[in-house]
Order: structure tokens, then sequence, then C-alpha cells
């Protein structure tokens, strides 16, 4: 079991920056991929990030890619999701999850398995 805590949401203007933390604990951390969602129209959640579990290869979603980075401190057991340029259409709740699959399925919700209660941003005009 793993549970997970998102923190660092919060109101932001366009173009500002926000830094988004996850913080896990009940399990050994370094065994999970990491993976960031958010909800998006006719879907529940849609992949944003993901980050192996030594935090080298990673992974984004086409809108993010430039703009956010996924990374994490395995000895503080907390995964970052750092978003720069931010859009009004980044306004969602993000939520962190963790899974064991391999890499050509980070992107697929169904295979975390656990997952936060997670964090809203809100960016303004």
């Amino acid at each position: 079991q793993v549970q997970l805590v998102e923190s660092g949401g919060g109101l932001v203007q366009a173009g500002g920056s926000l830094r988004l933390a996850c913080a896990a604990s009940g399990s050994t951390f370094s065994r999970y991929t990491m993976g960031w969602f958010r909800p998006a129209p006719g879907k529940e959640r849609e992949f944003v990030a993901a980050g192996s579990k030594s935090g080298v290869l990673t992974c984004y979603e086409d809108s993010g890619k430039g703009r956010f980075t996924i990374s994490r401190e395995n000895a503080k057991n907390t995964v970052y999701l750092q978003m720069t340029s931010l859009l009004l259409e980044d306004t969602a709740v993000y939520y962190c999850a963790a899974t064991n699959a391999g890499s050509n399925s980070w992107y697929v919700t169904a295979v975390y398995d656990y997952w936060g209660q997670g964090t809203q941003v809100t960016v303004s005009s």
C-alpha cells in the first residue's frame, strides 16, 4: 500500500509557475514509477507526465512538453511537477499516482494502483 498526498497547488497568473509535490508513505517509494494526471473533457483523467523509479526516464503529454518537468527525490519519498508558462487551460485538479507498469503504459490511468486526493491549480488571466 502506498499513500500519496499532493500539495503546492494554488492560484497563479497565466505565464506563471507552480511546483506541485506528492509525498508518499507506506511502502518503498523507489519501487514505483510516478505519474501526474488531471481531468479532461471526455475523460476521467488525462496523462500529464510520468517518471521512472530512478527519475532518469520521463515522458510528457504533448501540451506539457517544454513547460512541465517531473522529478523525484527518493530519499524524501517525494515526486514533483514543475510547471512553467502556465496557460488558462492548465487549470485543473492535479493527481499523482504510482504504478509498477512498464513505460509503454505510463499514459494509461488504469495501470496506476495508487492515487492521491489531488491539488487544485487555477490559472487566471
